[in-house]
Parts: structure tokens; C-alpha cells; sequence
């Protein structure tokens, strides 16, 4: 019975060793939720895009998070909507944002974007008469917005007082040119110089095996290759020096930030409305968590990043 036990026993070590801070049904959960139809798509200044705002609210209030917007968890701007049917409108957003504090002198912020195309009458679409088509955006970006909110629950609950702060923010209109992000690092409700580094996450669902999951921003700091040396996993991921491109982290590099960007590629369905939840993966979701942890709790160990300008 003991010889049974124990390879029984090590079994279940190795496996729980391998990504056991990370609930996948409660990304699951979270991905069709935000990327059901119910959803309307999430378009900038819609109601259900709102209903996104409070969803995610919901959760980092579960957290016990500190509120860290302008009004509680909520940071409001207005966002300029390309719309293809009627003229360019301003239209209202929100950042939402909550704190898990430390006590720690600096913070490492956490961000994906949660608006998403609507039905097709925002711009954007590959589709070629999207109108009237919902844009469920179940990769771009629910399953970014998924691992923000299911890395907030494990920092906030694994019972460790970590050496740095998390700011955990979802950002608003990012389809409308990074609008949310932009906006906060002009308006930062914690000072920009607190900043141990932002990591950002968008589209991080639909893994290729043969490609892996690309981390952009390696160039960003010289403690990068200290910060990623031993990480492995479940998936494979290749770095890229880029700090700046279409995503919300470009924002904070162009503020002397130190960024990573979590993505796992374009496909068929990308900015189509065929980015539905059946189609995540996400047990490699789960491994690409793992790895951002890793990669934290790497940089935890450091003192604060410097930036450095990738020419």
C-alpha cells in the first residue's frame, strides 16, 4: 500500500507544482460572462459595457480591494467614438481600478482592457457588413481581463505580504486608440514614479503551440533577462524588445514605465464577430498565468526597475 502511496503522493506534488494558484473555471467563467451576446460586444458608452464596469467592480469589491478611482473603483473620461452609421460622438467610459496595499513603497500595475467592438457600428471590424453583428471579443479582450481579475484574486488571497503594492486597473475605450490609458497615466491616481512596472494582458486565449505566447516589452528595462532567467511552463513564449505598440501598456512606456505585454497572436477571428468563448483555450490561458506569476514574483525580488529607452 506505501509503494502505491507515494508515487500516487509525488504525482500529486509535481502536478500541483505545475500551475496551482490558478482557477481555471473561474477564468472560464469570467470569459463567457463578459463575451456572451448578453453582452452586446462591450461598445464604448453602451449599457452593457457599463454592466461590464460593474461586473468587474463586483469582483474586486469580493477582494476587498481599495477603490482607487476618481469616483470609488470608477475613473470617468470621455472617449471620441469613430462610428461608421452616424457621426463621431463623445461618449462616456470608465477605467476601474482597485488597490491591493502593502504597505509597500512602490506598486506593479496589472491591466487589460475590457470594452470591446459593440455591434459593429463603432469601427474597427474586419467583418465586411459588420452592422448589426455582435462582437462578442471573447480573446480581445475578456480572457485579458479574466487573468487581471484572476490574478487579483491570488494576490489578494494567497495570504502573503508581498514586498510591493498591485494596482489592478481595466482599462475603458482601448479599441478607440488606447483612450483609457492614455488617459490615466495623464491623470494617474497613483503617482507614475511608484511604478515598480505595468504588465499588461491583451488576447491572451487563443495559444499557438508553434508560435507561443509572445511578452513584449523585454527591452524596457535592464533587469528584464534577470527577471525572466529559470521561468518555463506549461507553454512556450518568446520575448520581444518593443515597448510601444497598439495596446494599453504603450501608454505607460511613453511615460518612462517600464512595461510587459502579454499576447498570444492575430487569427481568423480577430476583431470579428467570431471571437466567441468556445474558442478560448483555456487550460494554456492557466500556463500563461502561471508564467506572468513567475515573472512577478521574479521582479518582486528586485529593487525598483529602471526604464530604458528601446532604439
Amino acid at each position: 500500500k506505501l509503494t502505491l502511496f507515494l508515487p500516487l503522493f509525488f504525482a500529486s506534488v509535481l502536478l500541483l507544482g505545475q500551475s496551482p494558484r490558478i482557477d481555471a473555471n473561474r477564468v472560464e467563467k469570467h470569459i463567457n460572462y463578459l463575451a456572451s451576446d448578453k453582452m452586446k460586444g462591450r461598445g464604448t458608452g453602451s449599457k452593457e459595457n457599463d454592466k461590464a464596469a460593474k461586473y468587474i467592480i463586483k469582483q474586486f469589491k469580493k477582494l476587498d480591494l481599495t477603490p482607487l478611482g476618481t469616483n470609488g473603483y470608477r475613473q470617468p473620461f470621455t472617449a471620441k467614438v469613430r462610428r461608421i452609421v452616424v457621426p463621431d460622438s463623445i461618449r462616456p467610459a470608465n477605467n476601474v481600478i482597485g488597490f491591493l496595499d502593502n504597505g509597500a513603497p512602490y506598486t506593479i500595475v496589472i491591466g487589460a482592457h475590457y470594452d470591446h467592438l459593440g455591434t459593429g457600428t463603432q469601427g474597427s471590424s474586419r467583418d465586411k457588413a459588420p452592422q448589426g453583428k455582435i462582437h462578442n471579443g471573447a480573446d480581445d479582450n475578456a480572457s485579458g481581463v479574466a487573468g487581471l481579475l484572476e490574478l487579483a484574486r491570488y494576490y489578494a488571497q494567497n495570504n502573503i505580504k508581498e514586498p510591493y503594492n498591485f494596482l489592478f486597473i481595466a482599462f475603458g475605450a482601448e479599441e478607440r486608440g488606447l483612450v483609457g490609458s492614455r488617459y490615466f497615466v495623464n491623470n494617474p491616481t497613483l503617482p507614475l514614479d511608484k511604478i515598480h512596472f505595468m504588465s499588461n494582458m491583451d488576447m491572451i486565449g487563443r495559444y499557438n503551440a508553434d508560435r507561443g505566447v509572445g511578452i513584449g516589452g523585454y527591452g524596457t528595462s535592464d533587469a528584464w533577462p534577470e527577471v525572466f532567467k529559470e521561468v518555463k511552463g506549461s507553454v512556450r513564449f518568446f520575448t520581444d524588445r518593443s515597448g510601444s505598440g497598439g495596446a494599453d501598456h504603450a501608454s505607460f512606456y511613453a511615460k518612462k514605465v517600464p512595461v510587459l505585454f502579454f499576447h498570444t497572436g492575430g487569427h481568423d477571428d480577430y476583431h470579428m464577430p467570431t471571437d466567441d468563448p468556445e474558442k478560448i483555450d483555456i487550460p494554456s490561458a492557466v500556463g500563461i498565468l502561471d508564467i506572468h506569476i513567475q515573472l512577478i514574483e521574479n521582479a518582486m525580488k528586485l529593487p525598483k526597475l529602471g526604464y530604458t529607452e528601446v532604439k
